[in-house]
């Protein structure tokens, strides 16, 4: 198995995208919402690029000195996206990074903690 300390940002963000979708999907049937429209339409405002950049705006500070190296790793990595929300996009690239960094590391503790914390930042902004 490769060391995740060599992967470079895309490959990290490629890994916690999956790891974290498919958190949040159970998080949400967990929640018993079982009406597929309403799961898509919840999911999509956590799993987005959108969604991502307010949690990286809430939890930013609270990064260790390594996350945060992983967060610039994965923000940085060049994508070749033409996107109009760019920031937003690199900024969920970046938070991608760190949950697959940690999930790739076995650092299930603080991996479980920074979504939770990501899903109250959601929360509180739906309320």
């Amino acid at each position: 198995m490769i060391k995740p300390e060599l992967l470079n940002g895309a490959n990290l963000a490629f890994i916690g995208d999956a790891y974290y979708e498919l958190y949040i999907r159970k998080y949400l049937i967990d929640k018993q919402i079982t009406n597929q429209n309403l799961l898509h339409q919840l999911a999509v405002k956590y799993v987005s690029a959108k969604g991502h950049n307010k949690i990286v705006i809430g939890l930013m500070d609270q990064f260790t000195e390594a996350e945060l190296v992983i967060f610039k790793r994965g923000r940085n990595h060049s994508s070749g996206a033409n996107r109009k929300k760019l920031s937003e996009y690199l900024s969920s690239s970046g938070f991608e990074a760190v949950i697959g960094y940690l999930y790739l590391t076995k650092q299930e503790e603080r991996l479980h903690q920074l979504i939770n914390k990501a899903i109250r930042i959601m929360e509180e902004e739906n309320e």
